[in-house]
């Protein structure tokens, strides 16, 4: 393959052959000047001889010259033009030397310098734009890819990127003297981002919020997620496995965090969970349920003082969002004043599985991750998030059966009947009515209820800025998360 011409050598080529043509073109002028002259004898001696005469010396000078080129004519390489397609073709000219005795010998030479012709096409490689560093091209194996991720330590294991695991958080002793385990989910993804945790039945009869944690976890695919998603299907684990509300003490868990490393069981268990999952949590959703035979339409509450509380709160698909301060000793209450957003997901009803708000809570969540940037598909579509702030429970008067006439999620007017509570022994209703339009956010199931019992609860629309700000100025009508325990007790003991 012939060599490439470098820049001077191809000025230096190009120099000599404009030299050359100039010397062509002034024998060129010289060989008429004399053919001018002699033509002009002739034609003095006579026309036809002059004519005739002048033609033959034209043309041994001509050959003259001819021979003199081919004797003297080295063999050289010019480039051609360029066309602008990447570099010119290299063009190799080989010329036969030696000297032509004749006119047959120059055309002889002409035709063998014409056939060793020889014209090498530029190699591919050389075509279109630098290659690819392989630093920066996935086909390689020295390809750096996107930030890396450093594994997770959490319950003394590591979790590396790209991974999913289940590990296990010592929950206390049982009365065999064994220690009680509760699952720990853990999916790290291999892209940085944010690490969400969800927890799920610290009321132990709370059953809708674990299924909705196992399907998050079960859906989260590490590979395609930024962050890290963390999920404890069952905190209360002693309340689970009897079907109760309580631990066995009938201390209510949601009461104690973030808890001590000396006191009751609640508060060693407050104390074991925050510290070991809740402290590598970026944000955190607690689900809970009704409380004592009530039911909660899917809803989020949150302190929505807070601007990082607010702005979580406004990520979670078509909620309801209702303000709520929050009572000493919740998770979501300590987990934000240790600086870690967090909201309460009320869902449904306790003791039992309701498949309609599960899957509108697992839609939510979806939402959710995708706000954050965890997720890279968007979810389906979502109506406009309404906001509650103006909330209340309105609350039996006697005692007696309770009938109720409306369903969650329906809205009502100021005087309209919500239901009727029986008296069966005076054989007398009285009817409830709604105090101010708004929706039915909560109920009591129709069940037997005793004076000042709460059986209806009534939300009223309104923006995320008035909520925030009515948070803020504490016109917000301080609502019940969840009715007090039937027993109140200092969480320290």
């Amino acid at each position: 393959m012939p060599e490439r011409l470098s820049e001077p050598d191809r000025r230096a080529q190009t120099t000599h052959v404009t030299a050359r043509i100039g010397i062509r073109c002034i024998r060129v002028v010289c060989a008429l000047v004399l053919l001018v002259g002699a033509v002009g004898a002739s034609w003095a001696q006579g026309p036809s001889q002059g004519w005739s005469e002048a033609f033959r010396e034209a043309q041994e000078a001509s050959a003259k010259a001819r021979r003199a080129r081919q004797s003297s004519k080295p063999a050289t390489e010019a480039r051609l033009g360029e066309d602008g397609f990447g570099p010119p073709a290299l063009v190799r000219v080989a010329s036969k030397t030696g000297t032509a005795r004749s006119d047959s010998d120059a055309a002889t030479a002409k035709t063998q310098a014409n056939a060793q012709l020889e014209v090498t096409a530029v190699p591919p490689q050389a075509w279109g734009p630098p290659a690819l560093d392989p630093a920066g091209n996935p086909g390689f194996s020295e390809f750096v890819g996107p930030p890396l991720v450093s594994p997770l330590q959490i319950l003394d294991a590591v979790i590396l990127a790209g991974t999913k695991q289940q590990l296990s958080w010592s929950v206390g002793q049982g009365l065999s003297g064994g220690d009680a385990v509760a699952p720990v989910h853990v999916a790290h993804g291999d892209r940085p981002g944010p690490v969400l945790c969800l927890a799920a039945a610290i009321h132990g009869d709370e059953i809708n919020g674990v299924e909705i944690v196992r399907r998050v976890i079960n859906d989260a695919d590490p590979s395609r997620l930024s962050g890290t998603l963390i999920g404890v299907p069952i905190v209360n684990l002693f309340g689970f496995a009897r079907g109760s509300r309580y631990l066995p003490d009938r201390r209510d868990l949601n009461r104690f965090f973030p808890g001590s490393a000396r006191g009751s069981i609640a508060s060693r268990m407050a104390y074991s969970f925050f510290q070991n999952v809740i402290r590598h949590c970026d944000a955190l959703v607690d689900f809970h349920t009704g409380s004592f035979d009530r039911s909660n339409l899917p809803q989020i509450r949150a302190d929505l003082r807070l601007p990082e509380v607010l702005r979580f709160a406004r990520g979670i698909g078509a909620m309801p969002v209702l303000h709520s301060n929050g009572s000493r000793g919740m998770l979501r209450v300590a987990a934000t004043a240790a600086g870690i957003p967090a909201v309460t997901f009320e869902v449904g009803a306790p003791g039992v599985l309701e498949k309609q708000e599960i899957n509108q809570a697992h839609e939510a969540l979806d939402a959710l991750m995708h706000h954050m940037g965890m997720n890279p598909e968007a979810p389906d579509p979502l109506e406009p998030q309404p906001f509650f702030y103006e909330s209340r429970w309105i609350r039996a008067d006697s005692g007696g059966l309770l009938l109720s006439d409306v369903a969650l999620g329906d809205r009502v007017v100021e005087g309209q009947t919500l239901g009727v509570v029986v008296d069966p022994i005076r054989n007398v209703e009285r009817k409830v009515v709604a105090p101010f339009v708004g929706s039915v956010i909560g109920l009591a199931k129709n069940q037997v209820v005793l004076p000042g019992f709460a059986i209806f609860h009534i939300g009223r629309e309104t923006s995320a800025e008035a909520a925030s700000d009515a948070a803020a100025t504490s016109r917000a009508e301080p609502e019940m998360e969840e009715d007090p325990d039937p027993e109140p007790r200092d969480p320290e003991y």
